[in-house]
């Protein structure tokens, strides 16, 4: 079970305070931000994984944050679900076919989801949440977006020093970090040279090993179980995402921290993670929904970042690789995972 700590200590405003300071200004007392009684509405979600008939934590995020709103699935709003089943080559298609269904907004949450919802339609409000849409090319800035596509950004360039800093606190006799990247990201390759003057600081080598498909990722776990590190950094990315039960097994078969993007891939057996808070974003995302529901124009609504960031520790991985994680680092964690 996870357990929450030190929520109070955070100086970062959450998600969720953003949320009703946000809608107090924008929300006249007539409730314009909030569905109206009498009317049902149409909105289209297009995901990247299977949906599932139980909503996975971010889904339920969102559909919560809804019917906060007043838009309750199954009375006022319907959802019309399409999926990539897990394959980005799948989502064109998927998209073509939500397009014809008409519905006032789509939303997008991921990088590949948003890119196919950009080449699909010029005219439906989209919604997305992507890694980095600017360098993506989703949105031409965070301020003006443009078009017909705004949300929020899980941008993480410049969050992998930091990881790297956790990691080093976490296995101080480490020297050499593996780094799981991937050449289709439009940001790894910059953010790889970014930190290497951050590894030295830190008197950490960095061995980096391109994973952007499944052969690629078998290529590097032979490299490293000849040549092991002492530790790996995984670069967000959906591709890193969709591997992170191969990666967290072969780390805890090779007794091998590491640190991810995201509470998901802790969740999966990976030691640490670092990152925004994915069910906040979707929560977020919901009001972006609301306000063009009730006639905001995307293109001038500015694309939301983070605010907070959460430290998830795995101890039961830790104890299974044998490493006792400092105890400064258990009292900065946002989540412990017994």
């Amino acid at each position: 079970m996870g357990r929450t700590a030190n929520e109070n200590r955070s100086p970062v405003k959450t998600f969720s305070l953003i949320t009703l300071l946000a809608l107090s200004l924008v929300c006249s007392p007539m409730g314009w931000c909030a569905a109206h009684p009498g009317k049902v509405y149409r909105i289209g979600y297009l995901s990247l994984p299977p949906v599932a008939e139980t909503p996975s934590g971010t889904r339920a995020a969102f559909l919560g944050a809804m019917e906060k709103l007043g838009y309750v699935h199954g009375k006022n709003l319907i959802i019309e679900y399409r999926s990539g089943e897990g394959n980005v080559e799948l989502l064109p298609e998927a998209i073509a076919d939500l397009v014809e269904q008409k519905p006032a907004v789509i939303f997008a949450p991921s990088t590949p989801a948003a890119l196919a919802a950009k080449q699909a339609t010029r005219t439906i409000p989209i919604v997305m949440f992507a890694s980095d849409p600017v360098a993506n090319g989703i949105v031409a800035s965070l301020a003006k977006p443009g078009g017909n596509i705004t949300g929020v950004s899980g941008v993480q360039i410049k969050l992998n020093a930091k990881r790297l800093e956790i990691l080093k606190e976490a296995v101080p006799r480490a020297s050499r970090v593996a780094v799981l990247w991937s050449r289709a990201h439009p940001s790894h390759a910059q953010d790889l040279m970014a930190i290497g003057s951050r590894a030295k600081e830190l008197g950490l080598a960095l061995e980096p090993f391109d994973v952007t498909r499944i052969g690629d990722l078998q290529a590097a776990f032979a490299r490293m179980s000849v040549n092991r590190p002492d530790a790996i950094l995984v670069m967000f990315d959906y591709r890193t995402v969709r591997f992170r039960e191969l990666i967290a097994e072969f780390a805890i078969r090779n007794r091998l921290p590491t640190i991810f993007g995201s509470r998901g891939s802790v969740d999966a057996g990976g030691l640490m993670s670092y990152g925004p808070n994915l069910s906040e974003i979707f929560a977020r995302a919901a009001t972006f929904v609301d306000r063009i529901l009730n006639g905001a124009d995307p293109s001038t609504l500015p694309v939301e970042q983070p605010t907070r960031f959460e430290l998830v520790i795995n101890r039961r991985t830790a104890r299974t690789l044998g490493l006792r994680i400092p105890e400064p680092l258990l009292l900065r964690a946002s989540v412990l995972i017994e």
